[in-house]
């Protein structure tokens, strides 16, 4: 807890114009590179950078290295079972969406999950069809062979069946996109994702929900509805499914009810003790077994006229070559596709990176889902990305790398080959409504409205505009509408400036960091474009806390076993054994009998990296507003606290204060207390608070040193002999 000091200070200094501060301060000039000396370092090879460029463009190679067999292997093995069986219905059930036939959506679960085994730099994510993708992928399928009338004058047609038309499309779709994420991926533009918003991402998904729910309406109710492309095709979706509405096969009505209240009733008991249970339940395979079983012994399809999978092929298909002129009427539609698939992966890998620590590349991920694409546009499947449900099964069953993704393309291949047979009886109904249910996630993001329009009335307009553009007029026009009104935002906030007096002015003329204090300035506004930056910089102090926080609970965590085991000679205590499977919480130091030194060496060989600071002053006075993402991310703020790192911030704007306030910012880590009008005012407390080392502890710190250093010299030297 901050207590008030009682110190002043007072400042006299002569008065400087721009011109007399030269006079007296030289300015110190930085040597700039010519473009040629760029050139020749970038073409520079050395072995160290081949080997770097090695491990960068394969991944695998890294965390191939590290891979526990006897801690990780059993992990992967239930993961990659367990995530290939979603796969599996997911495949099935996603490819309904791009208006293809059901099997190639199995295809986009193998092949682009093959190459991104090697390529990829994220070990959780489950790489496979998307409802978003399948959706946008269906529209483009739709615009140029369309259910009723003649297809696209395109002369790769000619010859072709309907149906092969249509995988025509997808297929060289599909390639494109790969194309156009390989190549940006190699330009090293993966910060393009930065301009995609927490807030237009959200907008743009519950729109693609709302798209793929009335989508999906065709197969629950069992009616024939045309395929519409362009803007307002879902208000003509939805006009011919309410004059259908009494054609409906109650067959299929009744089979969608079941599953979706049974699947949504097993899910809500997965998430509530999913502490308890081992692995989720399955409940979407096990109602695929169960239909599958009732459709084939009451004949729905024939008896009861009820739209089932059908001939599955037992084998693979050949490869097919896109056609050059579907890449010129497509290439429009083909770039938001790679965006989105991309930031939707991007994000997610990001989440399980943060969590599991450990780095992922944007750039790496732009070339890893490239190549992915291609591959899998050649042997026709459907554009890759992941889903988000699939990727919480792999990584909450305990999968550890991408062998778990490796696995699940191998159960699917089992299914291609060996055992397809056994789903063509499989309603699509029941294909439909389990991916109403899984739309679930994405609907609810609407409740965010209110909080936005109360807390951050641009972000709400955003959000607002991008999900309404998105629905009326197709996720590609409402992609770029979003774009649109979130540049406007950005020009809106910074063209806003607030008239404010300050009582207290100070301007110093030098800023020096004394030992244990590191001073940080934030030369803009923090917003989404630059909130990733803001937190990667922050790492510059020498040390990543939350990897420090970790290894601090794991260190207490290990403490506390010893303790309970007796193999640390303690004063005998009541313990509690603290269950931390969340390693990002405070450390718990609850029932420890000792208080932890993390400056000195622990015991039983426990290593933690130090914190060779003991505050953080952050100076806003430049900062002349915040967005929601960046106050998502200045709760990394946490982080340092947690460590015992105190963090104060120095000219904030009384606006952005009350911002925080109304946003429930503060809590019982970050207090109101923690914000200084100047950098001086923080630094006298610090001063207070953490006063500097007399020189008898300097010489003590340093006598123990060398005391450490002349200990490992002998074990070294009796080591040797």
């Amino acid at each position: 807890m901050l207590r008030p000091s009682t110190q002043r200070y007072s400042v006299t200094r002569p008065l400087y114009s721009e011109d007399t501060f030269e006079d007296e301060h030289a300015k110190v000039y930085r040597k700039h590179k010519r473009l040629l000396d760029h050139f020749i370092q970038y073409f520079t090879c050395t072995s160290e950078r081949a080997k770097n460029a090695a491990v960068s463009l394969l991944p695998i190679i890294g965390w191939m290295k590290i891979y526990s067999i006897k801690d990780w292997l059993l992990n992967d093995i239930v993961s990659g079972v367990s995530t290939g069986l979603v796969a599996v219905l997911q495949g099935l059930a996603f490819s309904l969406l791009a208006s293809i036939s059901t099997w190639y959506g199995l295809y986009a679960a193998f092949f682009p999950v093959i190459m991104y085994f090697f390529l990829g730099t994220s070990r959780h994510i489950s790489v496979g069809s998307f409802p978003i993708l399948s959706l946008m992928v269906g529209a483009v399928v739709t615009r140029l062979v369309p259910d009723e009338g003649p297809p696209a004058n395109i002369t790769a047609f000619e010859g072709l069946t309907k149906d092969e038309q249509r995988i025509l499309v997808s297929a060289s779709l599909t390639f494109l996109v790969g194309l156009f994420q390989l190549g940006m991926g190699l330009l090293q533009v993966g910060f393009i994702v930065m301009y995609l918003s927490d807030t237009l991402i959200s907008g743009f998904t519950t729109a693609a929900a709302v798209h793929i729910l009335v989508s999906q309406l065709k197969f629950v109710l069992g009616l024939t509805v045309p395929g519409f492309s362009g803007p307002l095709s879902i208000i003509y979706t939805l006009e011919s499914v309410f004059t259908q509405i009494t054609s409906t096969n109650i067959h299929d009505l009744v089979t969608s009810i079941v599953v979706m209240v049974m699947v949504l009733g097993v899910k809500e008991i997965n998430d509530r003790f999913k502490s308890k249970l081992p692995v989720p339940i399955p409940i979407e395979v096990i109602m695929t077994v169960i239909a599958c079983g009732v459709s084939y012994a009451f004949n729905f399809s024939e008896n009861h006229g009820v739209d089932v999978v059908g001939k599955i092929p037992n084998t693979f298909e050949s490869p097919i070559a896109p056609s050059l002129q579907l890449f010129q009427m497509t290439a429009v539609e083909a770039f938001p596709i790679a965006i989105v698939g991309f930031a939707v992966a991007f994000a997610v890998a990001k989440v399980y990176s943060v969590k599991h620590d450990y780095i992922i590349d944007g750039n790496q991920e732009l070339i890893a889902f490239g190549a992915s694409n291609i591959f899998g546009g050649a042997f026709k499947s459907l554009a890759a990305s992941t889903a988000l449900s699939r990727s919480a099964v792999q990584e909450s069953t305990g999968g550890k790398t991408q062998i778990a993704g490796l696995l699940s393309a191998i159960i699917v291949l089992v299914v291609i080959l060996g055992i397809g047979f056994l789903l063509e009886p499989l309603p699509k109904s029941l294909l439909g409504a389990v991916v109403i249910v899984n739309l679930k996630g994405m609907l609810m993001q609407v409740v965010t409205v209110p909080y936005l329009w109360k807390k951050d009335r641009p972000d709400c307009i955003v959000w607002v505009g991008t999900c309404l553009a998105a629905i009326f007029l197709g996720l590609d026009l409402g992609l770029a509408v979003g774009l649109g009104l979130e540049l406007l935002t950005v020009v809106f906030r910074t063209q806003k400036f607030a008239l404010a007096s300050f009582s207290v002015f100070l301007n110093l003329l030098q800023i020096y960091e004394p030992e244990g204090v590191k001073i940080f300035r934030i030369p803009s506004p923090i917003f989404f474009a630059n909130i990733d930056f803001f937190r990667d910089k922050l790492k510059d102090v020498g040390f990543n806390p939350l990897r420090i926080l970790r290894k601090r609970n794991k260190a207490v965590k290990k403490i506390k076993k010893m303790i309970k085991k007796g193999e640390l000679t303690l004063t005998s205590v009541h313990f509690y054994q603290n269950n931390m499977e969340d390693l990002d919480k405070p450390t718990d130091y609850s029932d420890l009998p000792i208080q932890v030194n993390w400056d000195t060496e622990l015991p039983a060989n426990i290593r933690v990296p130090p914190v060779n600071i003991h505050s953080l002053i952050l100076d806003f006075s430049v900062v002349s507003f915040l967005d929601i993402s960046a106050l998502k991310g200045l709760k990394a703020l946490k982080e340092f606290i947690r460590v015992s790192v105190d963090v104060y911030i120095v000219g904030c704007d009384p606006y952005i204060i009350e911002k925080l306030r109304n946003c429930k910012f503060f809590d019982d880590e970050i207090k109101t207390s923690i914000f200084f009008l100047t950098i001086h005012d923080a630094m006298l407390f610090i001063h207070e608070s953490h006063p500097p080392k007399t020189v008898s502890e300097k010489v003590n710190v340093t006598v123990w040193s060398l005391y450490k250093l002349d200990l490992f010299i002998q074990r070294l030297i009796c080591s040797i002999y």
